[in-house]
Parts: structure tokens; sequence; C-alpha cells
């Protein structure tokens, strides 16, 4: 049935499917099973593996609740052999839930208060539709609880009501009315009508748009609204046209009976179905935008995570600021802290001589090779006045976003590290880290604090939380770990490894040193072969005896790799890099059970490069020194930009001012754009044209020039 399921969800190939899940049973990751296991998957990628993970837990939770279903019908004996068959054969938990949902055990309902009162045998004889004089029938049924004729039809409309809300077929149809034609309306509260905070909700105070075209950014911003309470909203279809459906699935008669029916559909549907079902269509369509928005999340951070660093090069980094000046700190090579202190070139104080003087005597003091400063407050006046300097080296400047450095600076993470310092301090060492290496500094911070999403607190935090950890583990082994630097964040998503085993791999290198091969990664307190397996070729070993320590090579094939030399003549050293020797080799000589010619394409491919860094270099980028604010914009320049976001419906870049400008979709090509990011990149550099500028609302509109 697993099989069955994911198959039908992927349409992928039958044994790639059986193999991924034989190989995610016996708890390999999937960077691993897709890097390292390509003859078992038939190649499939980590996305393809990504999406056999998903469906695997959407099974697995359908069938627990199946088994907690059975059970519970099992106690209240009602567990026929046919409907067991039913459940059995569900894959679906909507369909699921309707089966159950006629013994689910209930609150205090009106149905309930009516067969109590011993209206059920009038509510089946009203529902045969055979008595022309429903009201005689109905006096008998006048009791101490029962007080006239009128209670009786009332209480028997009550459980044709619930009987009619337990309908399967009735269920599936008006969901389907409502798939296709439920519009989504707004109404402003009128008593928040003027409230400030409303404002930028205003576009949504009189709004109406079919619920399965809405777009996620607009559900999701509407929602939102709601949700403070500033508008009111409604799910709506024909009524008419729904009613008159469910008549015609129930009513075959033209009596007082059919008139008794009439009257417990439309209960039923205001009652009982639409309230229910249309906010399980909201809740559908909710899931829907939540997926939108965490794709696009997901892409941005994969993005920002595999953003160019400059590699390892000595920094200064500036945390720009006004009254309380520029925070600077002085990092080597590795990011280590070698000095720090403040500067106040900008007013209050503009001591911007003494600002310049102690920043040129810095650089050379420190032999810096780079200058990182942050994009907050006060960023371009430091990068204007950074550039006045004559330095005696060619030193290149980078602006870097500062985006969660503050959450960083005042994390246990950071206190750990720099337990002497304050967070401004903490903060101006991660700007410059990030130059460094954005990966290996970003993943010390929740990606959520990040800001390269949009409406990330309004989606499904969970579902958010487990795509941006699969994000940042694919990222982290597609670029790899040099071990002997490496922080316990970024060991800890390294495949296999987790928190607990990254921290034991930082003690044992701070209490024994660098590991010197792969071999003494076996040493480390608890790291069995499992996760040996898992995560050594994605742990680097720099300057190591066996050249093959710093490459993606996995040490299960070093064997095969030393066979190759030996056959060439030429030792381990020679072979790597020579792709003139490498070329030639014939790989079908090499083929086993266990390593196969996928797998063998790859290593030749490492081994003509190895340890090469999959994320291109740093570039150096300058806005326009003429445009300070919003004020300084008008229609038709040109100007350059940073793209720093990405959402469904555009991009936002930086142009070097406070507002960041939007490209709206219509405006990134002059054809149809099915995926922004197939247009723009996050930190990508672009030239954009302003189209309109709105002052009083701070809002730039942009066209995509050229990159």
């Amino acid at each position: 049935m697993l099989l069955k399921y994911i198959i039908s969800h992927t349409r992928l190939n039958e044994s790639s499917v059986k193999n991924t899940i034989k190989l995610l049973n016996e708890d390999c990751t999937v960077p691993f099973i897709s890097r390292y296991r390509k003859e078992a998957t038939g190649n499939l990628d980590e996305v393809q593996i990504g999406d056999i993970v998903k469906y695997k837990e959407q099974f697995e939770i359908l069938e627990k609740r199946k088994i907690a279903i059975l059970k519970a019908l099992e106690e209240q004996n009602v567990l026929t052999q046919e409907l067991k068959q039913k459940i059995e054969s569900c894959i679906d938990l909507i369909t699921l839930e309707d089966l159950y949902l006629p013994y689910k055990k209930k609150r205090k309902t009106k149905a309930e208060t009516a067969r109590k009162n011993g209206l059920e045998p009038l509510a089946k004889i009203i529902m045969s539709q055979k008595a022309n004089d429903i009201e005689s029938i109905a006096y008998k049924y006048i009791n101490k609880e029962i007080k006239n004729v009128d209670d009786a039809l009332e209480g028997a409309r009550h459980i044709i009501s619930e009987w009619i809300n337990e309908r399967t077929d009735i269920r599936n149809s008006l969901r389907n009315q409502l798939e296709r034609h439920a519009q989504i309306s707004t109404k402003v509260v009128k008593t928040k009508a003027k409230d400030e905070k409303a404002q930028k909700f205003r576009d949504y105070f009189d709004w109406s748009e079919s619920l399965q075209r809405i777009p996620s950014h607009r559900l999701l911003a509407i929602l939102r609204a709601e949700k403070e309470g500033f508008i009111r909203v409604k799910i709506n279809i024909d009524d008419v046209r729904a009613l008159e459906r469910i008549d015609n699935r129930i009513i075959r008669s033209n009596n007082t009976c059919a008139d008794q029916i009439e009257l417990a559909i439309s209960d039923a549907y205001k009652r009982l179905l639409f309230p229910s079902l249309s906010n399980e269509a909201l809740s559908k369509a909710k899931e829907k935008a939540d997926e939108a928005a965490i794709t696009v999340f997901a892409k941005n951070l994969k993005q920002l995570l595999l953003g160019s660093p400059i590699g390892e090069k000595r920094v200064l980094a500036i945390d720009p600021g006004f009254k309380t000046g520029c925070k600077l700190v002085c990092l080597n090579a590795q990011g280590g802290l070698e000095h720090n202190e403040t500067i106040y070139p900008h007013p209050p104080k503009n001591d911007s001589f003494a600002a310049i003087k102690k920043i040129a005597s810095l650089a050379e003091a420190y032999k810096i090779e780079a200058i990182a400063i942050g994009n907050g407050t006060a960023s371009r006046e430091t990068e204007a006045l950074v550039k006045k300097i004559q330095f005696k080296n060619n030193i290149q400047v980078f602006v870097v976003s500062e985006a969660g450095a503050s959450i960083y600076s005042a994390s246990k993470i950071a206190r750990d590290e720099f337990p002497n310092y304050d967070v401004t301090v903490r903060g101006s060492v991660s700007i410059g880290r990030r130059l460094q290496d954005p990966l290996a500094e970003l993943v010390k911070i929740d990606a959520k604090s990040i800001g390269v999403g949009q409406y990330q607190h309004d989606v499904d935090q969970n579902k958010l939380q487990k795509e941006l950890d699969v994000v940042v583990e694919n990222c982290v082994n597609a670029v790899g770990v040099n071990i002997n630097t490496a922080s316990i964040p970024l060991l800890s998503s390294v495949s296999g490894i987790g928190p607990k085993l990254a921290e034991n791999i930082f003690n044992y290198r701070n209490k024994y040193g660098v590991f010197k091969s792969r071999k003494d990664i076996k040493k480390v307190p608890r790291l069995g072969d499992k996760a040996f397996e898992q995560g050594a070729a994605f742990l680097r070993i720099k300057d190591a005896k066996n050249p093959l320590d710093d490459s993606s090579v996995h040490p299960e094939s070093y064997k095969v790799v030393e066979e190759m030399a030996k056959d060439e003549g030429v030792t381990l050293g020679e072979l790597i890099g020579n792709e003139k020797i490498l070329q030639k080799i014939n790989l079908k000589k090499y083929e086993t059970q266990t390593i196969g010619l996928l797998t063998l394409q790859d290593i030749i491919k490492e081994l003509k490069k190895p340890g090469l860094d999959i994320r291109e270099s740093a570039k150096v980028f300058s806005f326009n020194q003429n445009i300070k604010s919003i004020t300084d914009l008008h229609t038709g320049q040109l100007l350059p930009g940073i793209v720093n976001n990405i959402t469904a419906f555009g991009c936002f870049v930086d142009i070097g001012i406070k507002e960041s400008g939007l490209i709206h979709v219509s405006n990134l090509s002059d054809e149809f754009v099915k995926d922004v990011n197939e247009h723009v990149h996050l930190h990508e550099q672009i030239i954009v044209k302003v189209l309109e500028v709105d002052v009083s609302r701070k809002r730039i509109q942009l066209k995509l020039h050229k990159k």
C-alpha cells in the first residue's frame, strides 16, 4: 500500500521508490541517498527523494488514523466488514473522516436530544416519503418532553438534518461546488476603518475574488487582516443552486414528507454542511497558500545560504550607526576576532578625520584584505567614508545584509562564542563572517529571522520549520564542511550528525586538536559506523595526508580511486586534478555490485576539480551615490540595485535607500512570468528602471532593465 500510495502521488519508477524507502528505513539521510546511492534510486535528486519522504509521512499519518478509527468503531460494536473494507482502502484523510463522521462521538446536539425524546422512528417515516398526512402521525409522538406536533416535526427534522450532513455523496457534491465556485469576500470593521495600522490592508476593506484563483500572498494578507480585527471574511457560493442539488439527491415525492425534508435540507445546509465545508475549503486554500509561501521562502533561503563567499580573507567589519557610532572588528582569515573598537564619523560627533585614520591604521596593522559594511542605518554614509580612504593595499569594500545579525548577537551561540563581548561586537563579527562565508554564519540564525520570506509568521510554523531545515541541510551538504573550523550549528546540519554529535566533534577537536584524517572522525565519542557512513564524505579535512579526505569522494570508494591510480602508474596526488589521465579512464572496468557507473562518473567529476566550491565568488557593488532618499527618485531613472527579497508576486530591490522598491511580476519580463526565480535571484545585482514613486505611502514601483 505504501509503495502504491507514493507512486500514485510522485509518478516515479517503482524500483526507485522501493529502494529509496528501504534506505530511509535504514536511517539514511536525503543528502546521502541522493549523492551516494544513485544506482539504488535510479539517480533521483534530493527534491524527488524529499517528495518520497513527504508522501511516506503522509501515508503513515493516514494509517495511524485508520487504526484509531477502526479501534473506536470496534469498541462501539458498529464495525461491519463492508465499513472495514472502505476504511482500509481509503487513500485520503478527508474521505476517511467522512466515513467515520456518523459514528463519531458528538457533543450534545439537537439531533441527539430528539433521539432521546423518541423521535427517530418519526424521522425514518418522513425519510421514507410514503406518508401523506405526516402531522397526524407526528401527533402520536407527543409526550412529556414533546409538547405539540410542531415540536415533534422539528425534532425529527433535526435528526434528518444530521443524516443529510453525514452523507458522503452530499458532502462531496458541496465540496465540488465550493472548490469550483466559492468566492471569498471581505468587509472592513467600521470601527477600525481609520485605524493607522489598518491602512496597509485598505485594499481589502471591500474585496471579492474567486477562492480557487486568489494568489497565495493575497489570501495570507486577508487572513492576517481578519486576525488583527480590521476586516471580516466570508465564503460564498450560490446557495439556491447548492440546495437544489441536495433536494435532487433526496426528495422523490410531492407530499407533506417532502415539505419536511426540504425544511431539514435547508437547516442541514445552513447550520451544519455549509459552515463546516466552507471552513474546510478556506483551510485547504490556506494550506495551499502556505505551501506556495513556504516554497518561495525555501527558494530564497537556498539562494541566500549559497550566496557568494569571499573565502578565507582577513576582514574588517563595520556595523554602522549615527549616535552610537560605528562598531569595528578585525577578523583573521578563519573568522577569529582579533580587535574591536568604536568610531564616531557621523552626526552628532562628526569625527570623520579620526575615523578615517583609525580604519586606515587597522587595515594596515591586521593586513586587511576586504571590508564588510552592514546595510542598516548609516550604511551609505559609512560606505562613502570608507571609499575616501587611500589604503596602501587593494582592499575591496562590500555592503553586507544585516538581516538576523541582532538575533545571532543575542543568542546563546554568540554568548558561548564571545562571553566577554557585548551584542554590538558580536553583531559586527557576524557581518564580517557573512562576507567570508554566508552559509557558515547564517546557519547559526533561525532561518525565519533572516527576513527572506513573506507572511512567514502566518503560515503553518511546523511545515515552515521542517522545509527550512531541509533547505539548510541540503545547502550545507552540497557545499561540504571543514571539520576543523566548523561551528556546532554548521556541523549539526551535516548528514547523519545532528546537534549532539556536532557538540561531541567540537569538544573532541578542542581537546585533541585538529582532525588529520577522516579515519580520526571515528574516534569521536558516540559517532558510530552509521553516522560515519552518512556524514564522512561531507566533512572535509584540509591538508590531509590522503588528498581524498578533502574531496566529496566517499571513503567507501577510496579503494576504487587507489586502483585507478595504480593502473595508471601514478600516485593519488598525481591522479587528482589531472584531467588528461582522468578523461581516458575506462570506468566500466571499475564497476562492482555496490559501485556503478553513476557513482564512478561522480568520482571522476570530483577528481578533476577536487573540493570545488559550487558558489560564485563575491563581487563588489556600488549604489548610485546621488540617491539618498525616496525624494531623490523620479520616473524613468535607471539605478543599480540588489534583489533583497523574492515573493510570488515579484521581488523587492535595495536601491541604496531606506525603502526597497518592488518589481511586480508583470514588470520582470515582456513575456508571461511563471516563476520569479527564473528571472532574478536573491542578492543578485541588477539594473532597474523607476516606474512610479508614491512618497506618502513610501512605495516604489520598478521594472527590471538589465542584470
